[in-house]
C-alpha cells in the first residue's frame, strides 16, 4: 500500500516538476535580453518571408503548369487521333489485300475455284451445322489450385486456350467443313493461343462465352463430336470443373470470311475427295 500511495502522491517526476518551476521563474522560457528577442523576431520574419515567396511563386506558376498540362493533353489527343487514322488505313489495306487474294483464288482455281475459296476461308459460307457454346464456371476459384493450375490461368474454372484447341480439332475431326469462334473464321493456318488470361484467335482476343459455329450435317456432327475423344474431354471439364457447355444442331449457320489469308503456291498430289457440299459460298446472288 505504501508503494501505491507513493506512486499516487508523486505521479509527476521530481525532475519534471523542478524544470517546470525553473521555467516559470525565468518568465515562461521567453528570451529576456533584447538581442534574443531580436533574434526570435528575425527568425519569425524570415519564416514568414519564405512562406510568402513560396505562395507567390505557386500562384505565378499555376497558369504555366495548367498551360503545359493542356498542351500535353492536346498532344496526346492528336497522337491518339493519328494512331486511329493509321489503324483505319491498316484495316483498309488489309481488306484490299484480302479481297485481291480472294480474287486470285477464284481466278486461278479453275473448276475448283469455289472449293478452294471454301477450304481456304476466303469467302463467307452458310449451311446446316451446330452451335457449341463454352463458358467459364459460374463460381470460379480465384485461389487457384488443382491439376489445371498454371501461371496464366490459376483459376480451375476458366476455359483455356488448349481447351478450345481440342474443341475445334474435335469438330474438324467429326466432319465440320468450316468453323468460327465468336465470329472469327478459322482456317488451316489459324492459331489459338493465350496471352495472360485472354484467349487469342489469330492474335485477336476473345471474350467468354465462346460460341463455336461449325458447318456440317447438324445432328450427325453433334453426335460425332460428343462421342469423340475431344467431346469426352469437354464433358470431363463440365463434370469436374463446372465449365458450362451446350451444343445444338442448327438449320442454317452463317460464317464470315477469314479476316486475312496467306496465298501460297501448291501442287496437288492427286485427285482428292470433295466435301459433302453442305457448306455453300455466299456470293451475294443467293444460294448456289
Amino acid at each position: 500500500m505504501s508503494l501505491l500511495n507513493n506512486v499516487i502522491d508523486h505521479a509527476l517526476d521530481d525532475g519534471y516538476a523542478e524544470a517546470t518551476a525553473r521555467r516559470a521563474a525565468e518568465g515562461g522560457g521567453l528570451p529576456r535580453s533584447l538581442r534574443a528577442k531580436l533574434g526570435v523576431a528575425a527568425g519569425l520574419l524570415l519564416a514568414a518571408a519564405v512562406v510568402t515567396v513560396g505562395a507567390a511563386e505557386a500562384r505565378v506558376s499555376a497558369p504555366v503548369v495548367a498551360k503545359e498540362r493542356q498542351e500535353l493533353i492536346d498532344r496526346i489527343e492528336t497522337e491518339a487521333s493519328g494512331a486511329d487514322d493509321l489503324e483505319q488505313d491498316i484495316e483498309r489495306i488489309r481488306a484490299e489485300v484480302g479481297e485481291r487474294q480472294r480474287q486470285a483464288l477464284q481466278e486461278h482455281g479453275g473448276d475448283q475455284a469455289e472449293l478452294v475459296a471454301l477450304l481456304s476461308g476466303a469467302t463467307p459460307v452458310h449451311g446446316p451445322g451446330v452451335r457449341l457454346v463454352v463458358d467459364d464456371a459460374k463460381d470460379t476459384d480465384t485461389g487457384g489450385g488443382g491439376p489445371r493450375e498454371s501461371s496464366g490461368f490459376s483459376d480451375t474454372g476458366r476455359v483455356r486456350d488448349r481447351d478450345m484447341q481440342r474443341v475445334v480439332n474435335g469438330l474438324w475431326e467429326s466432319g465440320a467443313e468450316a468453323v468460327a469462334i465468336n465470329g472469327q473464321r478459322l482456317t488451316s493456318l489459324s492459331a489459338i493461343r493465350a496471352a495472360g488470361d485472354a484467349i487469342l484467335v489469330d492474335n485477336k482476343p476473345l471474350v467468354p462465352p465462346y460460341t463455336v459455329l461449325a458447318i456440317g450435317n447438324g445432328q450427325k456432327l453433334s453426335t460425332a463430336f460428343q462421342d469423340s475423344a475431344d467431346g469426352q474431354y469437354l464433358h470431363a471439364l463440365v463434370e469436374n470443373f463446372g465449365i458450362r457447355s451446350s451444343i445444338s444442331a442448327e438449320g442454317d449457320v452463317r460464317l464470315p470470311a477469314a479476316p486475312s489469308l496467306t496465298v501460297r503456291t501448291a501442287e496437288p498430289r492427286g485427285v482428292g475427295a470433295k466435301p459433302s457440299g453442305r457448306a455453300t459460298a455466299d456470293t451475294g446472288k443467293g444460294t448456289s
